[in-house]
Parts: C-alpha cells; sequence; structure tokens
C-alpha cells in the first residue's frame, strides 16, 4: 500500500509557464509528462499576434517539444533535453540589444522556421504542486522569409533564406503539477 500512495502522490503532468517569453509580451503555456523514472516530454506553445505602437510587432507562433532525460528523477535537479521547433513570423521596427540584427529596425520580414537543438537546465521543487524551472538550449533554426520595406505596406523586397546557429531556447518557467 505505501508503492501504491507513493505513486499517487509523484507528480506526473505539469502546466507550466515561461516568464521570458512573458517578457516579449508572448501568451505562452507549456505541458510537461512524464514518460518513465528518468524522462519527460515537454511541449511548449507560444503566440503574439500584436503589433505595438510605431508599427512595432513580433507576431508570431511557436511550437516547440523537447525530448529530456534527468540525471537524478524526472522534475527534480538536472536534465539535458532534445528538442525541435518551428512556427511562423512577422517582424518589423524592432531594436534588439548590441546592435544584433540590425536589419528589423528598417524592414518586415514574414516567413517560416523550424530546427532543433540540444538544451540543458535544472528545476527545483518548492512544494508538492509548484516547481521553478530554468533552462538554456542550442541548435539550428531554418527560416524562408519574405522581405518588406516597411512594417505595414510596400511590395517585396525579395525573398530568401537564413541558416541559425544559436541559443534556441531559453526558461525561467513557474510549473504546477496537476497529478
Amino acid at each position: 500500500s505505501w508503492i501504491i500512495a507513493l505513486s499517487v502522490y509523484s507528480q506526473e503532468m505539469g502546466i507550466k509557464n515561461n516568464c521570458l517569453y512573458d517578457a516579449t509580451l508572448t501568451p505562452n503555456l507549456g505541458l510537461e509528462i512524464g514518460l518513465g523514472k528518468k524522462y519527460t516530454l515537454d511541449t511548449n506553445v507560444g503566440y503574439n499576434p500584436f503589433t505595438f505602437s510605431d508599427s512595432k510587432k513580433i507576431k508570431h507562433w511557436l511550437v516547440q517539444p523537447e525530448l529530456r532525460y534527468w540525471f537524478c528523477e524526472k522534475f527534480n535537479g538536472t536534465f539535458m533535453g532534445l528538442h525541435a521547433h518551428g512556427g511562423e513570423y512577422s517582424i518589423a521596427n524592432i531594436k534588439l540589444p548590441f546592435g544584433m540584427m540590425k536589419q528589423l529596425r528598417d524592414n518586415r520580414y514574414e516567413g517560416y522556421f523550424v530546427g532543433g537543438g540540444i538544451s540543458v537546465g535544472h528545476q527545483w521543487i518548492l512544494s508538492k504542486r509548484w516547481n521553478l524551472e530554468a533552462s538554456i538550449g542550442a541548435g539550428y533554426a531554418f527560416f524562408d522569409y519574405d522581405k518588406y520595406p516597411c512594417p505595414d505596406c510596400g511590395p517585396k523586397i525579395k525573398s530568401d533564406t537564413y541558416n541559425y546557429w544559436g541559443v534556441t531556447k531559453a526558461t525561467f518557467s513557474i510549473i504546477y503539477f496537476l497529478f
């Protein structure tokens, strides 16, 4: 009976919100499911439909599933992950820090992306139902895009592709376990 009680109270499924993604004003939700003693499947989705002042936009949707291996036990401690990602975007009038991607300041880019990568992270148990998580991932993304001269109008300047290698995931999430 003790073993049955342990399995009833173990964490098997949690919903989460990535606070770093919230900083871009992107509503997001994640679901992580236990697959065994040391494996989980984490899937995060985000959707940003907003246009901000001065026609600034980071409109997009994203799906990012990840298979995780836990060094101690699932939902506790350090994990390594293998993730994929895909989505669609329309970005314009954005000034990124450190002078990164200056072309986003004066043009609009629309298109799709797919890719994948690896990650490392850690979860801290706060209580029976609550955890905190931090993770970072790096990998590849293939972008297929159309470039336009302004945020809302103008003829297409060109269609092209872009291969990106670098950070593909960053999280600081609050997790609530359903069971």
